[in-house]
């Protein structure tokens, strides 16, 4: 049988000292598991390419079609120093083409090319390879998903 988990103590109620401890620290577990996730994404992602950036960025296009520079970076939250070279390495990679809005000059429309859509099929593996990988259940994916939702919305708050 499994003992019960320890309960989670209040953090007013643990010292500085212990506060101050690496293995205490929520960002370091956030960070070793999103380095893993990295190592893991990279497997998958080899024979498609593409790197993790390049994928959530097709991801979001094969989800809603074509779609304005910054509106991409609104839903991946990344600022355009990051976005636009990422796009422009799709593009010479003839997934993806950018155009000017019609409507408005000032806004560019990434579109998916025949090729990039065609990435699709073959992408389709990848979330049920990646899933595997975490030894978690769907139920618990969700749960962590909507935990780590919450904690950003409270850490964009405090920032």
């Amino acid at each position: 049988m499994t003992p019960p988990p320890s309960p989670v103590p209040d953090p007013d109620d643990l010292p500085d000292t212990e506060l101050l401890k690496l293995d205490h620290q929520v960002c370091f577990s956030l960070q070793a598991a999103s380095r893993a996730f990295g190592g893991v994404y990279r497997e998958a992602l080899r024979d498609l390419g593409l790197t993790y950036p390049q994928y959530l960025t097709m991801m979001v296009l094969w989800e809603q079609g074509p779609l304005p520079i910054k509106t991409i970076g609104r839903r991946l939250h990344l600022d355009s120093g990051t976005l636009s070279p990422l796009l422009k390495r799709l593009e010479s990679a003839g997934l993806i083409r950018r155009e000017r809005s019609a409507e408005d000059e000032r806004s560019v429309l990434v579109h998916l090319t025949e090729a990039g859509s065609a990435l699709r099929e073959r992408a389709l593996p990848v979330p049920r390879s990646v899933l595997r990988a975490t030894g978690l259940s769907v139920q618990e994916v969700l749960a962590l998903q909507e935990t780590l939702g919450r904690l950003t919305t409270s850490l964009g708050r405090a920032g």
